[in-house]
């Protein structure tokens, strides 16, 4: 059995470890299944991708397909490019896909017309939010997938309701989470953490990254402003993504008890995240680390492709209006946080059931 794995964003490859980990397992234990790792190199900063290979413990990629930058269109298309070339030159029996990033849709969309099966890990999430590429994303791989891996109930009911087969859906749990609890003893404390003289739990993390938060400049001060103002001096640590580095820049906001620092690798930003007292964050990734972990998460949208991180988990949706901000973090420091709890199956087992089916279906 010849597999082929795709990651190109960060978020990726925190997808992409598990499985290649299940893979070498299985292959140790006799049975018979190679891959082979694409990465599109949709993320092209080295704190954005480089650094997980070493930090995941996964292997170089058998091909970087040089694909950053761009519109979503020229994107797009360049990967789409790039990947049938190597598809063609690299036959295999099924595409794995992960996530809802731009390779995801692409990939998968050249893997079809190539008469190549795929499978798509993370499958039948939704926003229902068509202003956000990412739910575009979904929508059109799930369209096209042979195979679904779940993370919900939710999912599975998303899935259904397009006309999935209910055969081919496969509730395994979230490989996201099978990396963060594998690599939880390996945090790393990160070097300014105590040049900045941070203690545990009496500090923040902030991630933006979203066009409609940090798109516009009196918006991104806007929601700034309000964070720093109701945090009651606690300092605030912003990771500052790529997309929202200039726009800060150009805002020439001086804020004491801001501090911004380069993109973090996956050791240091999770270390990061576990001894803060909270997350601000509009990322949907990460709102399912902090439920596993406990910390409470403070989401900056209007919806969620994640319900149980609401539902169960520590995370509230508090929208992108700037004055949600205050009563939501005035409930956070007065101690009536949600604790909330870890939803099925999110267990560290979910890329062993992926590989186990694969075996058994192929």
């Amino acid at each position: 059995m010849n597999l082929t794995l795709i990651a190109g964003a960060r978020p990726n490859f925190m997808k992409i470890a598990p499985i290649i980990h299940a893979i070498q397992k299985a292959q140790q234990g006799g049975i018979n299944i190679h891959y082979r790792l694409v990465h599109t190199g949709q993320h092209y900063d080295v704190n954005m991708s480089e650094t997980f290979f070493e930090e995941l413990d996964i292997p170089r990629p058998d091909v970087n397909l040089g694909c950053g930058g761009g519109t979503q269109a020229e994107q797009t298309a360049a990967i789409m490019i790039a990947f049938e070339k190597d598809l063609m030159a690299n036959p295999t029996d099924l595409v794995i896909v992960v996530g809802d990033v731009t390779s995801t849709m692409a990939c998968s969309i050249v893997a079809k017309k190539m008469n190549t099966k795929v499978a798509h890990v993370e499958a039948g999430i939704r926003s229902w939010d068509l202003t956000m590429p990412e739910e575009i994303n979904r929508m059109v791989t799930d369209t096209l997938s042979d195979y679904y891996f779940t993370t919900s109930e939710t999912a599975n009911r998303n899935l259904r309701n397009i006309g999935a087969r209910e055969d081919k859906i496969f509730f395994v749990g979230n490989v996201m989470i099978d990396t963060l609890l594998a690599n939880m003893h390996r945090f790393r404390k990160p070097d300014f953490f105590d040049r900045l003289q941070l203690e545990n739990g009496n500090y923040l993390v902030l991630t933006l990254h979203r066009p409609a938060n940090v798109d516009e400049a009196d918006k991104l001060r806007k929601l700034l402003s309000e964070i720093v103002n109701n945090v009651q001096g606690s300092p605030v640590v912003f990771p500052i993504h790529p997309r929202t580095a200039k726009m800060f820049s150009d805002l020439n906001m001086v804020i004491n008890n801001l501090y911004t620092v380069e993109p973090l690798g996956y050791l240091e930003f999770n270390y990061l995240v576990q001894h803060s007292k909270a997350v601000i964050t509009d990322s949907g990734g990460i709102t399912e680390e902090t439920t596993v972990m406990g910390i409470p998460c403070l989401t900056l949208r209007d919806n969620t492709e994640r319900p149980e991180t609401c539902t169960i988990g520590t995370n509230e949706l508090i929208g992108t209006n700037p004055s949600n901000i205050k009563p939501a973090l005035d409930k956070l420091f007065a101690g009536r946080w949600k604790k909330g709890g870890i939803p099925p199956l999110w267990d560290s087992k979910a890329a062993e059931r992926i590989v186990n089916i694969l075996s058994t279906i192929l």
